[in-house]
């Protein structure tokens, strides 16, 4: 199969899959005959390929889809809906895309899943590719795929879900980065995109905004042996300036609408970092008061801790270290917010005490490695 044929059928297989759910079937039953069709289209499509490749795959999986409930007793009335309807037309993809990917996110299905079955139905991506990327074996992925498809199997689903989920599995997609053949931070941009084509939503807009404004600085964000370089030790010269630029004029866009979301809040977050030429000329102050608006939208622990970081920035760091009081001891990476606070504030041994214990807590090795550099740099020029 060649790359031109491989691409079209990704971006095709979803295109169908939505076609075939929005007609009524179910969804597990419509993504199996989807894979088939595509098959199909493997082994006949380079002897010669038809002039509607999309209209191709839709008879080719309505088929296979009659086959497979030959035996049941809707049978008759699916072959003639299956034979009536006409072609899918250049405006459905639209319209399906918040469909699927509002499946896929449905609120039964665990975290894992709802990205795993996003990646494949949505995404168009192999069981392989999801496989190496989360780093587990093929079969496992292949188990969780199956289990995600028969939780959302039988719902009957012709209506789009809520967008809130869905931004949120999004995200986490995009917060995998790139751990595999497939660079997730990538795809879940794409899949981003489509949905803010598909969607009338500011926080759409928002999360496409804070993912382009991140991914900006992709290229900064590590040493040449993986590790890892905070933001304020970031060559800011390696960042994507077109891409940062997209962003800011996405995010502006969402926030004409005046229908301020958190999204939309941390990419304004975003755009502030990367708008500054160096960490020192952040406008500290602003990006305080984003966080104030943050937390009275959606208030948490990790808002705290961030507000914290910011404040001790912005006003000194006993001012952050006050701050930092009413975030509770067991939050993630409290204890090297609070490292880095008080060695602004001078108590450098403390601060490589905090360090330490950050490290211990780190859940990947290369955080572990940064925060064990950190205590060790103190303790030896102490």
């Amino acid at each position: 199969m060649t790359l031109e044929l491989a691409d079209l059928l990704r971006e095709l297989g979803p295109q169908v899959l939505g076609v075939l759910v929005r007609r009524g079937n179910d969804f597990a039953a419509a993504e199996d005959a989807v894979q088939e069709a595509l098959v199909e289209a493997v082994r006949r499509w380079p002897e010669g390929r038809p002039d509607d490749p999309k209209a191709w795959l839709v008879t080719v999986a309505g088929r296979k889809l009659i086959d497979e409930q030959r035996s049941a007793i809707a049978r008759a009335r699916r072959e003639e809906r299956v034979e009536r309807e006409p072609a899918p037309g250049p405006t459905e993809q639209a319209d399906d895309t918040l469909l699927l990917l509002s499946r896929c996110c449905h609120p039964a299905l665990s975290a894992a899943s709802a990205v795993a079955l996003t990646l494949r139905a949505v995404g168009g991506l192999s069981t392989a590719q999801i496989a190496q990327a989360f780093l587990v074996p093929e079969a496992t992925m292949a188990q969780r795929i199956s289990r995600a498809k028969r939780t959302v199997s039988g719902q009957r689903f012709d209506q789009p879900g809520d967008v809130t989920a869905v931004l949120r599995v999004l995200y986490l997609v995009f917060n995998e980065g790139f751990t595999g053949s497939v660079d997730l931070a990538d795809e879940a941009i794409r899949l981003t995109r489509q949905l803010s084509a598909a969607t009338d939503d500011p926080e759409v807009e928002g999360l496409l905004a804070l993912m382009l404004l991140h991914h900006a600085r992709r290229s900064a964000r590590r040493t040449s042996s993986g590790g890892v370089v905070p933001l304020a030790e970031q060559d800011r010269t390696r960042w994507d300036t077109a891409m940062i630029a997209e962003g800011v004029d996405v995010l502006q866009a969402a926030l004409a609408r005046d229908r301020l979301g958190e999204y939309q809040v941390q990419a304004a977050i975003a755009a502030l970092h990367d708008d500054a030429a160096t960490a020192e000329e952040t406008d500290w102050v602003q990006v305080v008061e984003w966080y104030d608006e943050l937390l009275r939208i959606a208030p948490g622990p990790p808002v705290l801790l961030n507000r914290a970081v910011a404040v001790g920035a912005a006003d000194g760091p006993l001012a952050g270290l006050r701050a930092l009081e009413s975030v509770a001891p067991d939050v993630p990476r409290r204890d090297a917010a609070a490292a880095w606070l008080h060695e602004r504030a001078g108590a450098r041994e403390e601060a490589a005490r905090l360090y330490a214990v950050a490290a211990q807590k780190a859940t990947n090795a290369a955080e572990r490695d940064h925060l064990t550099r950190q205590a060790a740099r103190l303790r030896s020029t102490s």
